[in-house]
């Protein structure tokens, strides 16, 4: 029992860190109906940038408070990023918007490479190591085998991750922002004719989508203290499995399938094999789809004529 609560405490706080990036890719398939590859990519760009602003401070600036590190680190990676990512929306995306289906997706995946890429010739190929922030644990219950903890880090995520959700939730459903992503994923020629300024609502989606993947990325580096460039391809299939999972273009599904994936994983790797953690993740993802094709809380898709 207390191996399996521990295993439940890792599996939540992996399951929130795809949770939050798959949120960023629901968000724009719902809007667009484009799967943004280059998601996962911006994820990495934003833990790279996490980490260089807790080096400066730490290491050049001499600030011993980890809060306002931890703090002053995420809301930079989240400005860096979402201008990174907006870029990204006005020069790949938006020329291509009106092509072929296929062209936006050749973009995306261009872009991936080129950021990789970008990453790999400015910080090196090697792992880039720091301190694990909050690293202090909490005894929740004396086992006989062992005591099962909780990391401050862990807390963090998963609490951070709700609140989260709660807030795109509300945005999307109470909002005039809402309101025109909404009308934009119905019929986005209809929404600009009713007045709706169609490309910023796109670009500010990008920018929400881009500040999500920033704090998934400023909690990465918190918790495992190391990042690479490589880092954005598995986190980013592994969170665009969430979003299908539990049904993309619904945030609720969007975590929901995040924690799912992040159990499986974590629970197939504690009893069974880590080596085929990934294949049992992704056998449940396909049983889900054979049985529920829009995913667990996604709408059947409507085709207009």
């Amino acid at each position: 029992m207390d191996y399996f609560l521990q295993q439940l405490i890792s599996g939540l706080t992996l399951g929130s860190l795809y949770g939050l990036i798959a949120i960023g890719y629901t968000m724009v398939f719902g809007i667009i109906g484009m799967v943004n590859f280059a998601h996962g990519d911006v994820f990495m760009l934003s833990a790279f940038i996490a980490m260089i602003i807790y080096l400066i401070l730490t290491q050049l600036l001499g600030v011993s408070s980890l809060p306002v590190v931890a703090l002053t680190a995420l809301i930079g990676s989240m400005i860096v990023t979402s201008a990174w990512n907006w870029s990204i929306e006005r020069l790949a995306y938006r020329p291509l918007r009106g092509s072929f289906r296929l062209a936006p997706l050749i973009s995306a995946i261009g872009m991936s490479i080129t950021l990789s890429n970008f990453v790999q010739v400015v910080q090196g190929p090697r792992n880039k190591p720091i301190s694990s922030l909050f690293t202090t644990n909490i005894v929740i219950h004396q086992g006989a085998d062992f005591p099962v903890t909780v990391a401050y880090n862990q807390i963090i995520i998963v609490v951070g991750t709700a609140l989260l959700l709660l807030a795109f939730w509300y945005l999307v459903q109470k909002t005039s922002l809402g309101r025109a992503q909404r009308a934009c994923e119905q019929d986005p020629k209809m929404a600009a004719l009713l007045g709706i300024d169609v490309d910023r609502t796109i670009s500010i989606t990008f920018i929400i989508g881009a500040a999500l993947a920033a704090v998934a990325g400023s909690l990465y580096v918190m918790k495992y203290g190391v990042v690479t460039f490589s880092d954005g391809f598995i986190p980013g299939v592994k969170a665009f499995t969430a979003a299908v999972l539990g049904g993309i273009g619904s945030l609720p599904g969007a975590v929901l399938g995040g924690l799912i994936i992040g159990l499986i994983e974590t629970f197939w790797a504690g009893y069974f094999s880590a080596d085929y953690k990934d294949v049992a993740a992704f056998s449940i993802l396909a049983v889900t789809l054979i049985f529920l094709p829009s995913g667990l809380l996604g709408r059947p898709e409507v085709e207009k004529v």
